[in-house]
């Protein structure tokens, strides 16, 4: 058993007795506190909820409970904005991936990353891959494509959330909430064609097994010659999840999550200057389905992860929950980046812009090629309840994670001999018919590196008067990192001598608390309005490696300021949330030729972003129901930074439209026939690190007609992109990704 591992049970251990006893004591208080007088100690405790969350969960747009923060809460008692994607409105849209699902979640842009990777941007700042992105309130830090097949909603959590969920959160998180069993026989099988020769097959089976035991079985298989966006499709899923004692004092649950992506893999255009005198931001007037990489390059990822979990009720409304997760995460990615060759290259001699750009244009493709694999435990302890203290009610969460992370990273070796350059190749070719042979290249390990991380927290939501609650919160964090290099042949600054041995060791630990807390005015059961207050932090080894200077740095910290409210309309069918909001990064890691020293960065940057945002999501009328998502980002600025350099003090930062928004509604016009519409878009943007041009914004138009042949066999239609509009989706300095092209998916769906 490796160091850490040991750490990880040990500590395990110990944290899971000090809960038990947290418990006890708190239980000790529940008894002794005032308390309603029809509570009873039964020796069986059962929850009959879980069948109705199902059904709301594919049965409307609006949701009005959350896990996003810790346990389950009502999103009015929650005084910071959530955005819930529920699994009607990822149907209707058939959304296939999280990046399709957080297209419908105004505030978030996406950065084409120079490793292929899509960087998501959330209120202006970065949603790290490795830190941000959770399932079932646990970290998810693969780098692959995630699929929607076993999710039954999507939580995006806006602003800084470390005191919930420990490093990152500086721009908010995202919750990806799978399906569990219920207590129901309910099964789907749905089956999708559409253009590209895309074919989808899913089923989802739940299945009761016993008195208050259920099994949910969830499964995928994709593929498509092109998907819209210039690259194929060759995925396929499955995911199982048991549930016994449902709603009993004791509840366990078991689940196993596989992923297999065998997909292509579109990395991007350049820019193109409109003629030869600006030197703007243009895009390449071609579909959005040309591909101008090779067909050797491919996104191949492999996941899986199994869970365990208890929870244990105790009387009253105390609650101990405990999750244990391990997961195992494989990339291996060959991409081409296409650039315009040099003038001397192309067949006028001349420099390519929007004068001189032909279908003869010589484009260069060159190799990004990246491969990772990462091991993950994750536990995770929290304790819940509703107790009276002082005459006043309280809510309190509690608990601890602890995570170990080890991650491998792999440089690639070309053998003497062997050429695997790719070969040119002109815009008006656009099939990749030319590769190389892949498998020839060597893959040896460049670098590794080992994280343990623990965390502990405590929140109070206190109600002080009959409208008023108050929210208070504390965490603590610690965490170790160990970074290591290894020489591989043919990387800069490698001898001969250290082919396959360490050429680097450097690590640091860190120590962090995170605080949050909130003021909610409650004057009806329809009507929340909130202020609130949070801080985050991002450590130098969030992206898994340590520089000589990050190594010695440490953690950036944020902070959200938030005044919102949440509403509901038409007898509770509609809700509506409004923010206005301050995220504010005010100590960034600075390279400042001025005041940088020798061993490590200055945390003097500051950058803030102000904005407002609006969502809504239900029933209009029993036959109409709409989703907006709306943000309004005026000012965006960085306030301190380097004196040199691309981003400038006083400059709006990258990928922060000012406007941006996703609108979808649909009409049941009868018994049998449904209709949606949706428009999306967002205006113009910088791209990261250029402040001269900017990227012009977009408005994209979606279609549907659904028509239920029979009680059990319903047919729908969906049209995506109609106008066929060409714009840049994920944006890079150096290339852009254009958005998915326009198509039609045909999708059968059977109930049994």
């Amino acid at each position: 058993m490796r160091p850490n591992s040991l750490r990880v049970s040990r500590l395990a251990l110990a944290v899971n007795l000090a809960l038990m006893s947290l418990a006890a004591s708190q239980s000790v208080l529940a008894q002794t506190s005032p308390a309603k007088t029809d509570e009873k100690t039964l020796g069986t405790v059962r929850v009959t909820a879980d069948k109705p969350a199902e059904i709301e969960a594919k049965s409307t747009y609006q949701a009005t409970t959350t896990t996003i923060g810790k346990g389950k809460q009502a999103l009015r008692d929650i005084p910071q904005s959530v955005t819930v994607v529920t699994e009607k409105l990822i149907d209707d849209r058939n959304l296939d991936t999280l990046k399709d699902v957080l297209h419908q979640t105004a505030g978030v842009t996406f950065l084409a990353a120079e490793g292929g990777e899509e960087d998501i941007r959330l209120r202006g700042f970065s949603l790290q891959q490795s830190g941000d992105i959770y399932i079932d309130g646990m970290r998810d830090p693969g780098i692959y494509e995630r699929d929607t097949f076993n999710y039954d909603r999507v939580e995006v959590l806006r602003g800084s959330a470390s005191m919930l969920f420990g490093r990152g959160s500086t721009g908010g998180v995202v919750n990806q909430v799978s399906k569990q069993a219920f207590l129901m026989d309910q099964n789907e099988v749905d089956f999708t064609y559409g253009t590209g020769n895309y074919k989808r097959l899913e089923t989802d089976l739940n299945l009761v097994t016993g008195q208050a035991s259920a099994f949910r079985l969830t499964a995928m298989k994709a593929d498509a010659e092109n998907n819209g966006s210039g690259s194929s499709i060759d995925k396929e899923g499955a995911a199982g999840n048991f549930r016994y004692g449902i709603g009993e004092r004791d509840e366990f649950t078991a689940s196993l999550y596989y992923l297999k992506n065998r997909n292509g893999i579109n990395y991007g255009l350049p820019w193109l200057a409109p003629d030869a005198q600006t030197s703007g931001l243009g895009l390449i007037d071609k579909d959005p389905s040309a591909y101008y990489g090779v067909d050797s390059d491919y996104a191949n990822s492999d996941i899986l992860h199994g869970t365990v979990g208890h929870i244990h009720r105790f009387s009253g409304q105390a609650e101990l929950k405990t999750v244990f997760r391990a997961g195992q995460y494989n990339r291996d990615q060959r991409a081409s980046a296409v650039r315009f060759a040099a003038a001397s290259a192309q067949p006028n001699r001349l420099a390519v812009n929007g004068a001189t750009i032909s279908d003869n244009t010589v484009l260069t493709r060159g190799s990004n090629n990246k491969a990772m694999d990462l091991e993950v435990q994750s536990l995770q302890s929290d304790y819940s309840d509703k107790l009276t203290l002082l005459g006043m009610k309280n809510e309190i969460l509690s608990g601890v994670d602890i995570n170990h992370e080890r991650r491998n990273t792999y440089g690639f070796v070309t053998p003497t001999g062997v050429n695997l350059a790719k070969s040119n190749t002109t815009l008006g070719d656009d099939d990749g018919t030319s590769g190389v042979t892949e498998e020839l290249r060597q893959k040896q390990r460049s670098a590794d590196f080992d994280y343990l991380s623990a965390g502990a927290y405590f929140q109070d939501l206190v109600q002080i008067a009959e409208n008023w609650k108050l929210l208070g919160g504390m965490r603590y964090d610690y965490a170790n990192g160990e970074y290591r290099t290894w020489g591989v042949p043919g990387a800069a600054g490698v001898t001969p001598a250290q082919y396959g041995k360490v050429t680097a060791e450097r690590g640091r630990h860190d120590k962090m608390p995170s605080k949050r807390f909130g003021a909610m005015y409650q004057p009806s059961a329809a009507t929340s309005f909130h202020f609130s207050w949070g801080t985050s932090f991002n450590t130098s080894g969030d992206t898994y490696q340590y520089d000589a200077l990050g190594s010695n740095t440490d953690p950036e910290k944020s902070k959200n300021v938030e005044v919102g409210s949440k509403l509901e309309f038409f007898g509770g069918d509609m809700s509506v949330r409004t923010a206005l909001f301050k995220s504010t990064k005010y100590n960034e890691r600075n390279t400042d030729t001025d005041t940088v020293n020798a061993t490590n960065y200055v945390l003097s940057g500051e950058r803030y972003t102000k904005g407002a945002e609006l969502d809504l999501a239900g029933r209009i009328t029993p036959a109409w129901e709409a989703y907006l998502s709306y943000s309004w980002i005026p000012v965006a600025k960085i306030s301190k930074g380097a004196l040199t350099g691309s981003e400038q003090v006083g400059q709006r930062p990258g990928l922060i439209p000012k406007h941006q928004a996703s609108l979808w509604s649909t009409y049941k016009v009868s018994a049998d026939w449904r209709l949606g519409a949706g428009v999306a878009g967002r205006t113009k943007m910088y791209p990261q690190l250029i402040n001269t041009n900017q990227v012009e914004g977009y408005l994209t138009y979606d279609a549907m007609v659904e028509y239920a042949a029979t009680r059990d066999l319903t047919l729908k239609l969906n049209g995506t992109n109609l106008g066929n509009k060409l714009y840049a989706d994920n944006v890079y300095r150096g290339h852009y990704i254009p958005g998915k092209g326009r198509t039609f998916e045909l999708t059968a769906s059977y109930k049994f």
